[in-house]
C-alpha cells in the first residue's frame, strides 16, 4: 500500500514539497484554505494588471531546477525566464546610486563613481564569498534537529569564515570603506526581514548570489513559478483542494494523523505544514500537546519586520530600472524606527518594481505596473493602521518622487494597499512579520522550529518559520531537507535520501534581457 502525506499550505515550499513527495510514489493531497496557489509568492490580478502579493525578486534558480528534475521536467521548460542587467538600481538618500551588474569591470566603475577607493573591493568580496558558499552549502542542505548536528568537524573549519561573532556591515569594511557601497552589499537582509547591522555575516551570501547566479524575472512574475509548481504537481497527481481552510490537526496521541475541514476529514501518514508557523501554532496545535513552541515561548521569540504595500496600475510607462531601492538618509534611524523604536519613519526606505519595462504580459497596452514596498515596523500597539494608513500612503507618493517616480497619483487607475494590519488578519501572518521568525543567532540553524517538527510525531515543516530561512531560495531549500526526513521515516527508498549534486542551472540555457 502506497504511503501517503497532507501539505497544509500551497505557497512554494509546500508545491514544491508535493513534487518531491509525488515523484518518490507518496499520494500526496495540498489543502489550502485560499482559492489560488502560492501563498506570499501568490499573484493579485485586476482591471488587467498583474502583481506578484509578495516576492519579486527571483534567485539562484539551481535549487528549483534540481526539485523540478525530480518530476523529469526543469524550470526552464515551465517558465519563461529574464536575467535582468542591470539587476537593480540602488538609491542613496545620502547621495548617489549604483546600477548594480553582474559584469565586473561595469559594476568596477559604477562603485568608482561613487567611492574610488572601493573599487577593487568587489572582485575580493566574490572570491571570498565564492569560498565562502562552496563551504556553507552542505550544512543549508542539511537538517540541524539538534546542538549534536552543530559539533561536526566541517562547521568548525568554517567558522574562521562565517565570523559568527560580526554583522553583514561589519563583515563588508572588509571590502568597502564606504557606507553608501556596503549597503550596495548588505541592503538584502531585507529578505530576511532584519537589518544589516545585525544580521549575522555569513549571509553576506545573498547579494553574492545576486551577482554570481543573477537576478531573475519570471515572465508573468514570481506568481507563474507558484502556478507552475501547481501544474507539475497535479501532472504528478496531487491532489490540490482550494478555498478549504485546515480547522484542526487530527491528533492519536502525540501523532499526527490527519486534518479536519469544514468539508472532510483527511487522513494520512504523515503532515507537512506550510502555513505561517507561529499562527498555525495558535490555530492548529493545542498548546499542551507542544513542549518546545508553547504560545508562552513563542511570544519571547523575535519577529521581522513587516511592509506596508501598494499595488499601483498606471497608466503610461516610466523609464526608469525594473527594480528601484531606494535608501533613507538616515538609514539606521530608519531602522531603529522598524526594529526597536516600533514606530514609522518619516523618511522610510522604499522599493519599487517597474516590472512593465521587462515584462509588457502584467499590464493592458500603454499602461503599466508599479509595486511599492515600504519596510515597518511588524504589528505592535504603537501603531494604529486604521489610523496611519491613508497618511503613509500619501507619504509614499511623495517619497516616490526621490527616485524618479514624479505625478505617479495623477495616473493611477488601480490601487490596492496591504498593511501589516492586512498581512496579520486577511493573510493570516503571526504579528503581519512577512519575513517570519528573525534571523538572529540565537534563532538559526537547531535553534529555529526543525524540519521534522520537534514537538509532535509525523509533523515536517517547510517555508520561512524553519531551517533554513526565509527567501524563494533556502524556502525551496527546506522542502527538500523535509522531504529527505519525511521519505526516510516512511521507509520510502527514494534519491531524496542523498543531497543533491546536481550542475547549476546553466544561465545561458534561460533568456537574457
Amino acid at each position: 500500500m502506497s504511503k501517503s502525506a497532507i501539505i497544509v499550505g500551497a505557497g512554494p515550499g509546500g508545491l514544491a514539497t508535493s513534487i518531491l513527495l509525488a515523484s518518490a510514489g507518496v499520494k500526496t493531497t495540498i489543502v489550502e484554505r485560499l482559492p489560488i496557489v502560492g501563498g506570499r509568492t501568490s499573484g493579485i490580478e485586476a482591471e488587467g494588471y498583474k502583481f506578484d502579493l509578495g516576492p519579486t525578486f527571483f534567485l539562484y534558480p539551481r535549487i528549483l531546477n534540481e526539485i523540478l528534475e525530480a518530476a523529469g521536467t526543469s524550470l526552464q521548460a515551465e517558465v519563461e525566464m529574464i536575467r535582468l542587467d542591470p539587476q537593480y538600481r540602488i538609491q542613496f538618500g545620502a547621495g548617489g546610486q549604483i546600477d548594480a551588474t553582474p559584469d565586473v569591470a561595469r559594476m568596477e566603475r559604477q562603485i568608482g563613481r561613487i567611492a574610488p577607493a572601493d573599487a577593487g573591493g568587489f572582485k575580493r568580496f566574490l572570491d571570498e564569498n565564492r569560498i565562502k558558499l562552496e563551504r556553507m552549502q552542505p550544512c543549508l542542505e542539511s537538517p540541524f534537529m539538534s546542538w549534536q548536528d552543530l559539533i561536526n568537524l566541517r562547521l568548525f573549519r568554517m567558522l574562521p569564515m562565517l565570523r559568527p561573532h560580526q554583522s553583514v556591515d561589519e563583515y563588508l569594511k572588509r571590502f568597502f570603506k564606504d557606507d553608501r557601497v556596503r549597503l550596495a552589499f548588505c541592503f538584502q537582509s531585507k529578505y530576511l526581514g532584519m537589518s544589516p547591522f545585525r544580521c549575522p555575516s555569513l549571509f553576506s551570501i545573498l547579494s553574492f548570489l545576486e551577482y554570481e547566479y543573477g537576478v531573475w524575472h519570471p515572465v508573468g512574475g514570481c506568481a507563474a513559478v507558484s502556478q507552475a509548481l501547481a501544474r507539475v504537481a497535479r501532472r504528478l497527481g496531487v491532489e490540490i483542494r482550494l478555498n478549504e481552510p485546515v480547522e484542526e490537526i487530527l491528533f492519536s496521541g502525540r501523532r499526527a494523523v490527519g486534518v479536519r475541514t469544514a468539508q472532510e476529514r483527511l487522513h494520512a501518514d504523515s503532515l507537512v505544514l506550510n502555513a505561517d508557523f507561529a499562527r498555525a501554532m495558535k490555530r492548529l496545535v493545542p498548546d499542551h500537546l507542544r513542549r518546545n513552541w508553547t504560545e508562552r515561548k513563542i511570544a519571547k521569540k523575535k519577529f521581522s519586520c513587516s511592509t506596508f504595500m501598494m499595488y499601483l496600475g498606471i497608466e503610461g510607462q516610466f523609464d526608469l530600472p525594473h527594480h528601484l531601492i531606494h535608501i533613507a538618509k538616515d538609514y539606521e534611524k530608519n531602522l531603529d524606527d522598524i526594529e526597536n523604536r516600533h514606530v514609522l519613519s518619516d523618511d522610510p526606505s522604499f522599493y519599487v518594481q517597474n516590472a512593465s519595462v521587462t515584462d509588457p504580459t502584467l499590464a493592458p497596452k500603454g499602461h503599466s505596473t508599479l509595486y511599492v514596498l515600504a519596510p515597518v515596523t511588524h504589528q505592535t500597539d504603537n501603531v494604529n493602521w486604521a489610523v496611519e494608513k491613508d497618511r503613509f500612503r500619501a507619504l509614499l507618493y511623495r517619497q516616490m518622487a526621490k527616485a524618479g517616480y514624479t505625478g505617479v497619483e495623477q495616473r493611477v487607475r488601480y490601487e490596492k494597499i496591504i498593511t501589516p494590519a492586512d498581512w496579520d488578519t486577511r493573510y493570516e501572518i503571526h504579528k503581519g512579520a512577512t519575513f517570519n521568525l528573525a534571523h538572529g543567532l540565537d534563532q538559526m540553524l537547531n535553534l529555529r522550529p526543525h524540519n521534522r517538527f520537534e514537538d509532535l510525531d509525523g509533523v515536517y515543516l517547510v517555508g520561512g518559520g524553519t531551517h533554513p530561512g526565509s527567501g524563494l531560495p533556502v524556502i525551496f531549500e527546506s522542502a527538500r531537507i523535509s522531504s529527505r526526513l519525511l521519505l526516510r521515516d516512511l521507509g520510502v527508498d527514494n534519491r531524496l535520501l542523498s543531497n543533491p549534486a546536481s550542475p547549476v542551472l546553466n544561465p545561458q540555457t534561460l533568456k537574457a534581457a
